[in-house]
C-alpha cells in the first residue's frame, strides 16, 4: 500500500491536464504464466513513415509482435494530425497488437495531438506526463510516466524524446529532471527508455548512469546503433534500468521508420 500511495503521489504532482489524453484497454484474463521478465522495446516511428515513404502502422505492430515485448515505448506518435489523415495512430496499432495503451501529448500539431506513448501487456496503475525544460526555443519536449504492475511489484516507466541540437543544455537539463523522477518514485524498479538524441559518454548519458544501468552497455553484442537506417553510425535510442538486470540487448532490422527499434530482456531483482 504504502508503494501504491508514493507512486501515484509521483505521478499526480506531474501530470499537466492529462484529461482526455489517459486511455487503458482492459485485457480479457489469461491463463498464460507471467513472470518478473521482462521485454522491453523503445521505438521512434516517425508517425509511422517509413523509408519508402509510406504510413504504414501494420508493420509497426507485425514488429511489435514478433519482438514479444511486453512494455513498448514509442516516440513520434501522431493522433488526428493532417500529415497522416488524422488517423489515430496509436489505437490503430494498439488494436492490432492487442495491448494497453497510454498517450503523453507534448504538442498541438497540424490540428492534432504528437508525443510519445506506450503499449502494455501489464495492468496499468497510473499515467502521467512531465514537460521537459524547454531552453533557446527548443520543440517542447516531454516524459511519459507510466506505473506498472508486474506480478505485484510497481514499475515506473518512462518515455522520453529529448531535443536534437547539437548543443546539449536541453538535454542535461531533460536527464536532470528525469533523475528527479526517479528519486520522487522511491527504491522500486525504472524502466526508462527512448530517442536521447545523445550518444554513450556525453554529459547526458553521464548524468544518467549515475542511477540507471545502460542495457546495451551491459549485454548488447556490437554497436548498437540505430540511425539512419540505411548505414546506422549513432546510437542514441536508449533502455536504461534500475532495479532490474539486463539479460540480452538487440538491434531489430526494419525500414518502418527512420530510427531502427531496440529490444532488451530484463529481470526485475
Amino acid at each position: 500500500m504504502k508503494r501504491v500511495l508514493l507512486a501515484c503521489g509521483l505521478l499526480a504532482g506531474m501530470v499537466t491536464a492529462l484529461e482526455g489524453q489517459q486511455e487503458r484497454r482492459e485485457l480479457p484474463p489469461t491463463t498464460a504464466p507471467l513472470s518478473r521478465a521482462l521485454g522491453v522495446l523503445t521505438f521512434n516511428i516517425h508517425h509511422a513513415e517509413g523509408v519508402d515513404g509510406k504510413v504504414d502502422v501494420a508493420r509497426i505492430a507485425r514488429l511489435i509482435r514478433d519482438s514479444h515485448a511486453d512494455i513498448i515505448g514509442l516516440q513520434e506518435v501522431d493522433r488526428g494530425v493532417e500529415r497522416t489523415a488524422r488517423r489515430d495512430l496509436l489505437k490503430e496499432i494498439a488494436d492490432l497488437v492487442g495491448m494497453r495503451f497510454a498517450f503523453g501529448k507534448n504538442l498541438d500539431h497540424q490540428g492534432g495531438d504528437y508525443g510519445n506513448a506506450l503499449l502494455t501487456s501489464r495492468p496499468i496503475v497510473s499515467v502521467g506526463n512531465r514537460p521537459l525544460p524547454n531552453t533557446g526555443g527548443g520543440e517542447q519536449r516531454g516524459v511519459l510516466q507510466v506505473v506498472l504492475d508486474v506480478e505485484g511489484t510497481q514499475v515506473l516507466v518512462l518515455i522520453a524524446h529529448l531535443d536534437h541540437r547539437k548543443d546539449d543544455p536541453q538535454r542535461v537539463a531533460s536527464a536532470d529532471a528525469i533523475l528527479d523522477m526517479v528519486r520522487g518514485f522511491g527504491p522500486g524498479p525504472v524502466v526508462a527508455m527512448g530517442d536521447f538524441n545523445d550518444a554513450p559518454g556525453s554529459a547526458t548519458w553521464t548524468r544518467l548512469m549515475t542511477v540507471f544501468t545502460d542495457t546495451w552497455a551491459a549485454v548488447g553484442s556490437g554497436n548498437g546503433f540505430t540511425i539512419p537506417v540505411e548505414a546506422p553510425a549513432k546510437r542514441i535510442d536508449w533502455i536504461l534500468v534500475r532495479g532490474a538486470e539486463p539479460v540480452s540487448a538487440e538491434v531489430l532490422t526494419s525500414e518502418a521508420s527512420d530510427h531502427l527499434p531496440v529490444v532488451a530482456r530484463v529481470k526485475l531483482r
